[in-house]
């Protein structure tokens, strides 16, 4: 039964591999024949200007949010980094 399942992982494997390799080649020929045309650039970023413009509120709060967590967890590591190296300090400290 392990080998059919070890045989059965290796082709899933093996199957996703190629998937990803075609998906890859057919998106950079993709990307290379919609950067030919001057007027899809300009309509590409029409669009993605409107979407930015009518998500803006929430893009702003995303990005917020995150700005906010990454500076609680920089308090979080230096207020651990300070007991760490005042315990350190004590044991030092006893030892002599």
């Amino acid at each position: 039964m392990t080998q059919l399942h070890s045989t059965a992982v290796k082709a899933v494997k093996h199957s996703a591999g190629a998937a990803a390799a075609v998906a890859h080649e057919g998106g950079r020929g993709l990307l290379h024949s919609l950067s030919k045309h001057p007027l899809l650039v300009l309509g590409m970023g029409i669009a993605a200007g409107y979407m930015i413009h009518k998500y803006r509120r929430e893009i702003i709060g995303s990005a917020t949010r995150i700005s906010e967590k990454g500076r609680d967890f920089v308090l979080q590591q230096r207020e651990n980094l300070e007991d760490v190296l005042a315990g350190s300090a004590d044991e030092a400290g006893q030892a002599q």
